[in-house]
């Protein structure tokens, strides 16, 4: 190539081209357009700006590796080529390389700009590593772009991700000047920290401070509605919605949708949906996961389904772990096979999620060995897919199988949490193990340091009690750190009528009384206690109660 200006007229026009490459995510183009300019007869290589233009090609399509090929055979760097380079680490996930490139740029002496920081406090939430957030913050605050609306955003978002929520908002009000972008990275940061009622509030703040929302805003604030189930703010939104025009915005529609679904009121989700002149995919999982919570739109649920597939709409794991989840909850069996069949046809068999939905609905229905086969099949295990064929052995009477299975899922390394050990424990007890689900009890806290909630406690005194152990369950009543609950009484009253421990029988049946003193089944349960010990006028004394108790209760009958 001959240009009558010489390299500076070239390397221009290859500044140039490759701009263009990134422009039409021409990869291949570009790639060209660098050997030329590797090839080119010129006594030097690439200019400063020519070499930081390949850094930047490189970033665009992904190919960090040749990237910072480009960037090390740099003679000469600028603050442009520093910050291409850690932005390309920051965008393409290696934020860990992105921080010890931004550090090696610090101690070679070069000045960040505000891209810089942004791109470094991006790769710090990337990173998830707070510390690394604070230095980059306090590396800003000395230089000239502490104030810069560019940076405050980047460690705002940052902060958000991995930092206290509480800096992210100071930073937020120390702003001089807020743009929608501003307001949205907080937003969304409540948000995705489930601080949904701040969320809201600010939403709220936004408009009274008249900055106009857009499609962003108003999704996070949906998602916000939906997350605490605030009707009243999503029919305020729609209202906006509409006036500002972003109904036709497919974002905001399906977030309309999802919302008005978490609060029950499908009706309106159906008209929105109803409304769009193409559903999508994303709309569609939307309502369908709003049906998949009432039984009594399932069959709505499954027409939706039937509609979307005959249209050619292209169907994902997420929509058909939601249908799961209903036949699930109608044990629909024929409808559920159907869906195994359709998900092996188009080869969606790799989503952990999805698996872990088909064996909880073969286990539901009862498929116990359908359930297990699917387990079986799973290319990857967590500790949801164990922990759902776990519930299924102790729900279908095979405490030992769920024995076998945690220890095959310790075995594997995956471990097990809270949920698991209350299928465990119920299992144990279902099947007699009263031993086995005594020592879960016991290395749930001291192996795994879970600490047991109300539920676990339930179990284990369940576990005791029907093995006769009645003290050891009293004593495990007395001792937990949680207020014992009816349930836990009840089952103390029905071990001691089976095992005629009377004094404790009548201590558990006191307790009872308090609690619910119009439960008629707890005064017949001491009652026949009572008669089997042949302690009859306790027994009388009992049944007077009992009759004063169901005095005023509408009687029951049979129409046999």
């Amino acid at each position: 190539m001959t240009l009558a200006n010489g390299p500076k007229s070239a390397a221009a026009l290859f500044s140039s081209l490759l701009q263009s490459c990134i422009g039409s995510n021409a990869f291949r183009q570009g790639k060209s357009v660098h050997h030329r300019i590797i090839v080119a007869p010129s006594a030097s290589p690439p200019d400063l700006h020519l070499s930081t233009k390949l850094v930047i090609f490189y970033s665009h399509f992904g190919d960090v590796a040749a990237a910072r090929r480009v960037f090390d055979g740099m003679p000469h760097r600028s603050v442009v080529s520093w910050t291409a380079m850690v932005s390309a680490y920051a965008k393409n996930g290696r934020p860990h390389d992105a921080l010890e490139l931004f550090a090696l740029m610090l101690q070679c002496g070069a000045r960040p700009n505000q891209f810089t920081f942004g791109s470094a406090a991006k790769a710090c939430a990337g990173a998830r590593c707070a510390r690394s957030g604070e230095q980059v913050h306090a590396c800003a605050a000395k230089g000239r772009f502490a104030g810069d609306m560019f940076v405050q955003s980047a460690l705002m978002d940052m902060h958000l991700r991995c930092g206290p929520v509480a800096d992210a908002s100071r930073l937020f009000a120390e702003m001089e000047w807020k743009d929608v972008v501003s307001w949205n990275a907080l937003i969304r940061g409540f948000v995705e920290r489930r601080h949904y009622g701040d969320a809201l509030g600010l939403f709220s703040s936004m408009l009274r401070d008249a900055m106009v929302p857009d499609h962003f805003t108003f999704g996070s604030a949906l998602k916000a509605c939906g997350a605490v189930s605030a009707l009243s703010n999503v029919e305020l939104i729609h209202t906006y919605i509409i006036k500002l025009g972003y109904l036709d915005e497919k974002v905001v529609t399906s977030s309309l949708i999802d919302a008005y679904a978490k609060c029950r009121i499908l009706s309106s989700a159906r008209v929105i949906y109803d409304s769009m002149c193409e559903p999508d995919l994303v709309s569609s999982t939307a309502l369908i996961s709003g049906y998949s919570m009432d039984r009594n739109h399932s069959e709505d649920a499954m027409k939706l389904f039937c509609k979307i597939h005959q249209e050619g709409l292209i169907i994902d794991g997420v929509l058909l772990s939601s249908l799961l989840a209903i036949c699930a909850n109608i044990a629909s069996i024929k409808f559920g096979a159907q869906l195994h069949a359709y998900m092996c046809k188009k080869q969606l068999m790799g989503d952990a999620a999805l698996y872990n939905a088909l064996v909880d609905m073969y286990a539901k229905a009862g498929e116990f060995s359908y359930a297990r086969r699917a387990f079986d099949e799973m290319p990857h295990r967590n500790v949801i897919s164990w922990t759902s064929l776990i519930t299924a052995c102790g729900k279908n009477g095979f405490g030992k199988d769920a024995v076998t299975l945690f220890d095959r899922m310790e075995e594997d390394g995956v471990k097990p949490n809270e949920v698991t050990f209350l299928a465990l424990l119920s299992a144990c007890s279902h099947s007699g193990l009263m031993n086995k689900g005594i020592d879960y009890f016991t290395s749930m806290m001291s192996k795994y340091g879970i600490n047991p909630r109300v539920e676990h406690y339930s179990s284990a005194i369940d576990l005791l009690a029907r093995g006769g152990q009645l003290d050891d369950a009293w004593k495990l009543v007395q001792k937990m750190n949680a207020e014992p609950n009816s349930s836990m009484y009840g089952a103390m009253l029905g071990a001691c009528q089976v095992h005629g421990n009377v004094l404790l029988g009548e201590t558990a049946a006191k307790n009872l009384f308090s609690m619910d003193p119009e439960s008629s089944v707890n005064y017949a349960v001491l009652a026949n206690m009572y008669a089997e010990s042949c302690l009859w006028e306790d027994a009388r004394r009992t049944r007077k109660l009992l009759a004063e108790t169901s005095r005023g209760k509408e009687v029951g009958c049979s129409v046999i």
